[in-house]
């Protein structure tokens, strides 16, 4: 009971470091080049069809 939380309450912890690495990581060298909106409005579709997939297939 106890290792389900603690499980409930880490694995968010893990997916916000991870979207932390991404947004001061990954955009910043990706919007640094002559097509820099395709790196960026890409980014964000991938996102947006994850999330809709997430709902989805919940």
């Amino acid at each position: 009971m106890l290792f389900d939380v603690i499980i409930g309450l880490l694995i968010p912890f893990a997916a916000g470091a991870m979207l932390y690495v991404v947004v001061e990581e990954l955009i910043p060298e990706m919007s640094s080049g002559e097509h820099s909106n395709v790196g960026v409005l890409t980014f964000a579709l991938g996102f947006t069809l994850m999330m809709a997939l997430d709902v989805a297939l919940g």
